[in-house]
């Protein structure tokens, strides 16, 4: 795989490993043909399991080289610490003007945000999915473009593992948006196209991201921070909550060291 990558452009690798975590996206939407419903311990597991591997990929992947990136400079930290800060506000930002909905609230309904809409619960939920899909995106693709400028700090091999990372958490999260549908009474063949649908936007914001940084190379070290920024916020704002909102918190806290721990590997290993 790795032979196939550096014969690409920065832009299209990023759009093939935005392709992949879609199409692993894809394949946990499936298990709605193979199971009625999927317990919510298992669910409450499984979010924590993705808030994990998102925490640590920010930091492992996108925030150390950020701070790495700008060592020669007096202030090493400010890139990271501007770029995380607008990550969180962009994300904010799409929060109020795409109307969206959060399933497992403590009380048990959906709490909806944004401006005031006709939308359908499941299409409400489905743009939560999408809208913290847009932040794996650009991790994926400044990862890949931050190997292409030649960041000391970047290698191709940990781009894949960022991706590999995502991927497996996208899995999960397929299933958890394509069953709750399902059990609303929407067919299996609707509940399967919301769930994988949901991941259309990785490869977008991949390519678009590796874009960015190739063109405008000093970015770098403020879209890596930005990347993990509105990753971290989506993480607080609604993955944790979400899977501590049952009463399985300390599977899902089990859940989210366990995706912290496997992101740590892949990245310390293939980085």
């Amino acid at each position: 795989m790795q032979e196939f990558f550096t014969t690409l452009p920065p832009y299209l690798q990023a759009l093939f490993a935005g392709i992949i975590t879609w199409l692993l996206t894809a394949l946990g939407a499936s298990f709605v043909y193979l199971f009625k419903n999927i317990d919510t311990k298992v669910i409450n597991t499984m979010q924590g399991f993705a808030a994990g591997v998102m925490i640590a990929a920010s930091f492992w992947s996108l925030l150390q080289p950020s701070i790495e990136q700008s060592s020669d400079s007096m202030m090493p930290w400010l890139p990271a610490a501007i770029g995380f800060i607008l990550g969180g506000i962009f994300i904010r930002l799409l929060d109020f003007v795409i109307p969206h909905a959060h399933q497992n609230s403590p009380d048990k309904n959906q709490r909806v945000e944004g401006p005031d809409t006709a939308l359908g619960k499941n299409t409400l939920l489905f743009l939560a999915i999408t809208l913290h899909n847009i932040p794996e995106g650009m991790a994926i693709g400044v990862a890949f473009g931050g190997v292409a400028t030649g960041n000391d700090g970047a290698t191709l091999l940990g781009a894949l593992g960022l991706a590999i990372g995502i991927g497996i958490q996208n899995i999960p999260e397929g299933a958890a948006l394509s069953m709750p549908i399902r059990a609303s009474g929407l067919s299996k063949w609707k509940s399967f196209n919301y769930g994988q649908a949901s991941a259309l936007v990785e490869p977008v914001f991949a390519m678009l991201g590796a874009l960015l940084v190739v063109v405008a190379t000093p970015v770098l070290p403020y879209a890596l921070a930005f990347a993990a920024g509105a990753m971290i916020f989506v993480v607080v704002e609604e993955l944790i909550p979400e899977s501590q909102s049952g009463n399985n918190t300390d599977l899902a806290t089990l859940g989210l060291m366990g995706g912290f721990t496997i992101m740590m590997i892949l990245d310390v290993a293939l980085g």
